[in-house]
């Protein structure tokens, strides 16, 4: 597969996997985002932990979807995450996803 191929394949997927997230974006109630992935979820929660000195994030989601292309199944009952980065947990109010022109429209 060339380096052309290859981008194209993954404009493909990535144009693919947004459609797919604004299509069920409305069945969840959090957006959450770690250093590695991006996840939609009914349930969060978030804890703060201290092993040796060392901060790390304890994340633990059910009802989750993730955002990842290489990932087949992306739904899932129950995930939990650990991490030292920061992470980002926000409440959606149910977002109109339209957008204008651009690669994502419809």
């Amino acid at each position: 597969m060339s380096a052309e191929d290859l981008e194209k394949y993954e404009t493909d997927m990535e144009l693919s996997l947004y459609r797919e997230y604004r299509d069920i974006v409305s069945q969840f109630s959090y957006v959450v985002e770690t250093e590695r992935r991006f996840y939609l979820a009914n349930s969060v929660d978030v804890a703060v932990r201290n092993a040796d000195g060392e901060v790390y994030f304890e994340v633990r989601m059910s009802d989750a979807w993730v955002w990842d292309m290489y990932r087949p199944a992306r739904f899932v009952k129950n995930v939990r995450v650990v991490t030292f980065k920061d992470v980002n947990v926000e409440e959606l109010e149910k977002p109109d996803l339209r957008l204008e022109d651009g690669p994502f429209s419809n």
